[in-house]
């Protein structure tokens, strides 16, 4: 570690912790209803999308509020895995590519509309310029509009009191997409093309090799699609190498920005809701609590990765420079290290690094992070509306502690509640945990993998973490794109979206129609210190030991395992 690559960290998380505050009040006054300074110029493009699709902005109940959004995901996934299977009739296909099998095609499908991007495929390879852009760029767009949307609605269930409503789907969708998922990724495209990446129609350039031979080097409308998969915590690389490949990541500068936009939106997010609900102590108090993870978490693989790998050092390799392996020279191990964290504490998915070459104690992070619930900060709304989730277990498990009736923001905490907050939180152990353990005894499962024993362990078990989470970030060394990974992962995937959100929206349905209480000399606080150390605290052992028996048989004995190898 150096004094170098730390100012490195500091700076990007500085940066965007003041850049998210900003964005913060900009999104509260968007969801209140309020002018911003894109309303002149998008309002009439707004009005004139109501117009064409005869929307009519009423608020509906929870249970309006689900039904519309699982129907418009139903349909982008009808839509979208339409366009892979036809791919080969389609126009704009330079590369002449034919149709995606159903089984990839229901993957990917899946993938890009929970928002988890997970890539059973080498995209330069598989997709055409089309389904790049109608298809993948499209759902990078809605999926987080769909998490934002969401989040925003659980926002305004603590606001109101005695509500019977939560808003409108649409309208938050709309709002969104145009006021805040375009401009951004508008803008980051461009950052983009000016820093290097690519933007063209064009399937491939040739180029001629110092032997005299010509090599076809894959192009792309690369810089669109990078922008929104940043900004959108989406992670769907147009190559295969994703944020490793020097088209979609060519320099320092590139993967500062890369992790900067990731960051932006899912740590804006808890400055928003603080404003919403009136008490701006609130946004701030679960923003640094997603951020101890974080820090923490960037602080550990930094560590782990400079420190190196002693069986490497046994065969005569330099340690000063820490563990190259699955690196990138231009990145760095702090860079690279924080894009690591970064992405996992996020339910994005980009990678720079193979995870699969970390140090044990360096994957083990990455792995940890995901399967804390995404919630480091998460993904774009599904963060926030994970960390709520979470707010109302530890105001629960303090009023069990001090005996009396728990209550956040002043909504009483009771019986119906704390069901449905268990039922969501158990899905996720629950499909990881269950996909994980037939993968590891069957053939099938066994088949893909590249590794044995431990590792080939932590291989299956990232994956499946991977596509709960909706991160969709890979370990590296399973070959997923079989039937029975891209069968059960597309499940996976499935379950981990929707069947969180159902129980999380009856969550905020009932606690938006509670009289809104204020806050008397026995409330507990959920503002100061002692509840983030204690909504940290919950995290880490409700979420955390679920899996810590599994990540004993992969990472841990892993890092016990080399450790023991240095001492001897």
């Amino acid at each position: 570690m150096t004094l170098t690559g730390w100012f490195q960290i500091i700076l990007v998380l500085g940066l965007t912790a003041a850049a998210a505050w900003g964005v913060g009040i900009y999104l509260a006054r968007l969801y209140s209803g309020q002018r911003t300074f894109l309303t002149p110029v998008l309002s009439p493009v707004e009005n004139l999308l109501r117009r064409l699709s005869g929307l009519d902005g009423q608020e509906q109940d929870w249970r309006q509020y689900t039904l519309a959004m699982l129907a418009f995901n139903a349909a982008g996934f009808l839509l979208l895995y339409g366009l892979m299977r036809l791919q080969a009739l389609l126009p704009i296909n330079p590369q002449d590519f034919g149709g995606v099998p159903a089984d990839l095609s229901f993957n990917t499908a899946m993938s890009f509309v929970t928002n988890t991007n997970w890539q059973s495929y080498a995209g330069e390879a598989t997709m055409s310029n089309v389904v790049q852009m109608a298809g993948l760029t499209v759902q990078n767009f809605l999926s987080a509009a769909t998490g934002i949307a969401l989040a925003v609605a659980f926002t305004r269930a603590l606001a109101r009191s005695n509500a019977r409503t939560l808003g409108n789907f649409w309208d938050d969708l709309v709002k969104t997409t145009l006021y805040v998922l375009l401009p951004g990724a508008i803008v980051l495209a461009f950052a983009f093309l000016a820093l290097g990446m690519p933007q063209t129609l064009a399937g491939h350039v040739d180029a001629v090799t110092l032997e005299g031979g010509k090599q076809a080097i894959a192009l792309g409308p690369v810089a669109s699609q990078e922008a929104i998969k940043q900004f959108g915590t989406n992670g769907g690389g147009f190559f295969n190498a994703n944020a490793a490949h020097p088209f979609e990541n060519p320099s320092q500068w590139s993967n500062m920005l890369s992790i900067f936009a990731m960051l932006l939106l899912s740590a804006a997010l808890p400055f928003m809701f603080g404003r919403m609900v009136g008490d701006v102590r609130q946004g701030r108090a679960l923003f640094i609590a997603m951020f101890v993870f974080l820090v923490v978490g960037v602080g550990v693989v930094y560590w782990a990765e400079t420190a190196g790998n002693p069986l490497m050092t046994a065969l005569g390799v330099d340690p000063s420079m820490g563990n190259m392996e699955g690196k990138e020279l231009r990145f760095g191990q702090a860079l690279t290290a924080l894009f690591v964290v970064v992405t996992t504490g996020l339910s994005c998915g980009a990678v720079n690094a193979m995870h699969a070459s970390l140090t044990p104690l360096g994957g083990l992070v990455p792995l940890a992070l995901i399967q804390l619930g995404e919630v480091a900060p998460g993904g774009v709304g599904s963060g926030l509306y994970g960390m709520l989730i979470m707010a109302v277990l530890t105001v629960f498990i303090a009023g069990l502690m001090v005996g009396r009736t728990p209550d956040y923001l002043g909504k009483k905490i009771e019986v119906r509640e704390m069901k449905l907050v268990m039922l969501a939180l158990l899905i996720l152990p629950l499909v990881i945990l269950g996909f994980s353990a037939v993968s590891a005894m069957m053939p099938i499962g066994l088949s893909s993998l590249a590794n044995a024993g431990p590792h080939g362990l932590s291989e299956i078990l990232y994956a499946y973490s991977s596509g709960a989470g909706n991160n969709g970030s890979a370990f590296a060394g399973l070959n997923a794109n079989t039937f029975w990974y891209n069968t059960t992962l597309g499940i996976t995937m499935f379950l981990g979206r929707f069947a969180f959100i159902v129980p999380m929206m009856a969550v905020a349905g009932s606690l938006g129609a509670k009289t809104r209480m204020p806050a008397s000399k026995g409330s507990f606080p959920t503002h100061g210190v002692l509840f983030v150390t204690l909504l940290v605290a919950v995290i880490l052992i409700v979420t955390g030991l679920e899996y810590f028996p599994a990540l004993a048989l992969g990472p841990i004995v892993e890092q016990f395992l080399m450790l023991a190898h240095k001492t001897f």
